[in-house]
């Protein structure tokens, strides 16, 4: 398979600047972006992600993902859903408020206490959320992550770093043309690449393994894969071709 960039979480955050839950969802991802885990997580713009911004959705097609949203409209997640697929993991500050009976949330540009304890909470929970889509165990003593066969490392905290966006994560993507419409594909040009390195041919022996290699990272539908099969081994050749005359 082709070898895709390191695995990283997305985090989707609310944008409803109109309730001063959705500053909570935006203050807490900033912190996980920033100071929590800062190597293993990239924001997702929702307003460019629901805009058609492709770099956002190819990565939230391939990578997990976490939804934080402010109320139980569930937009981050809907919205989420609805253009790449279910989020991996789901926090409404809400719920957060009335499990752990924070009081009322008031203030947009300046949360009230409540407010602040609710960001803690939910970056907190986002923290633990990214470890365990990744796999790793964190320990809070030490503040570092627990190595594997029990390796003994001087404990590192992490230094707050600029968050990163997805759209820059990157994950390749191509558009390609299927009978008349444009549709972009996730990791097109690594398989084309992995393809070439092989010494595989843009002919009719390749076409179904190119096929059934898109889509381990594509979503295609049945009754149009002889429409796929026909584009992406004329997309191939082109690319073997680009490529010969670069060499």
């Amino acid at each position: 398979m082709p070898e895709l960039p390191k695995k990283k979480v997305g985090i989707v955050a609310c944008s409803g600047e109109e309730l001063p839950e959705g500053t909570v969802t935006r203050l807490a991802a900033l912190k996980v972006l920033e100071q929590l885990r800062p190597a293993d997580s990239v924001t997702i713009c929702l307003p460019l992600f629901l805009a058609g911004g492709e770099g956002d959705r190819a990565f939230a097609r391939f990578y997990p993902t976490i939804a934080l949203d402010g109320c139980d409209k569930r937009c981050a997640a809907r919205g989420t859903e609805m253009y790449s697929g279910k989020p991996a993991a789901s926090i409404v500050v809400t719920d957060l408020v009335t499990e752990h009976e924070l009081g009322r949330i008031e203030g947009k540009s300046r949360l009230n206490e409540s407010g602040k304890q609710a960001v803690e909470m939910v970056a907190a929970r986002t923290a633990e959320l990214v470890d365990e889509l990744l796999g790793k165990s964190w320990s809070r003593r030490s503040g570092a992550f627990i190595e594997p066969e029990d390796r003994q490392e001087q404990p590192k905290t992490q230094e707050p770093v600029q968050a990163t966006c997805s759209c820059g994560s990157g994950i390749p993507i191509q558009e390609v043309e299927i009978t008349g419409k444009k549709v972009t594909l996730v990791a097109l040009p690594l398989i084309f690449q992995q393809f070439q390195d092989a010494g595989k041919l843009p002919d009719a022996t390749t076409e179904r393994e190119l096929l059934e290699t898109v889509k381990v990272y594509n979503s295609i539908p049945v009754e149009v894969e002889g429409d796929y099969m026909s584009a992406l081994v004329s997309e191939y050749a082109a690319f073997c071709a680009e490529s010969d005359k670069t060499r």
